[in-house]
């Protein structure tokens, strides 16, 4: 019967190649009504392809447009996945070509209720920045941008220790690192951090310019961006981008 039944398309599929309608519309037609209560996407599609060859035909095809609406309706309202949305434009849509201008927006007003989940992952953030001002400045910053993960360490020693423990986890943090810390210069946290991982995201914060030796050797040690105190959102943002998309070419 399944080897009958995919003859059954070819040869309907064949007929609408050959302009030969009438035989294509009711093949398409008989698929559409055995396949109503297994598949009611497949079954309006076959619908929406009879009304095709009746368009071909010039003749009048809201009937089947119909069918294969309340067919999208049907299925869109019986379902709670994101898939139910697809299926109630389609049969707006559908209501809109015969006129059926209520049931056209009852769809569409149904489809609107379904959104795309978003799935938001925030890596971990490490500043380590002696300044108090500075790290509340961050903090501040970062949570606009929709980073809630973010640990503070006012030491290079610290700062190290736990990224590597980050680290040892697989974790991937985001480390803003201030070249003028109180024990360790941030050149020397950034190498032994890189050395550790050679595709950790680092990104420099510093008063010095970026063409100063010192902030230009560890540019080139390997770090994904720099930014120059005072900074703006939009300069932490953009560098944030950066240390993302290394990531994501990392992987």
């Amino acid at each position: 019967m399944g080897e009958i039944r995919r003859q059954d398309y070819t040869l309907a599929f064949t007929h609408l190649k050959n302009n030969q309608n009438i035989s294509a519309h009711n093949l398409f037609t008989d698929l559409a009504e055995t396949q109503k209560k297994t598949d009611k996407i497949k079954a309006a599609l076959l619908f929406l392809l009879a009304a095709e060859c009746k368009s071909k035909q010039n003749k009048d095809n809201d009937h089947e447009v119909l069918e294969a609406g309340k067919l999208f309706l049907d299925f869109g309202t019986k379902i709670e996945s994101y898939q139910a949305k697809g299926a109630l434009l389609c049969a707006s849509k559908c209501f809109l070509r015969v006129g059926e201008y209520d049931d056209a927006k009852k769809a569409f007003n149904k489809a609107k209720e379904f959104q795309l989940p978003t799935i938001e992952v925030s890596r971990p953030i490490i500043i380590i920045e002696d300044s108090k001002a500075v790290v509340m400045k961050l903090e501040n910053y970062l949570e606009k941008l929709g980073y809630s993960d973010c640990t503070n360490y006012q030491t290079g020693k610290e700062g190290i220790k736990e990224c590597k423990k980050l680290i040892s986890t697989s974790k991937n943090p985001i480390v803003l690192l201030d070249m003028g810390l109180p024990d360790i210069d941030g050149a020397v946290v950034a190498s032994t951090l890189l050395e550790e991982k050679p595709d950790l995201q680092i990104v420099l914060i510093t008063a010095d310019e970026k063409t100063t030796k010192r902030v230009s050797k560890t540019i080139s040690s390997g770090v994904s961006a720099f930014i120059q105190k005072p900074f703006t959102i939009d300069e932490i943002k953009t560098a944030l981008d950066i240390a993302e998309k290394d990531y994501s070419l990392s992987k």
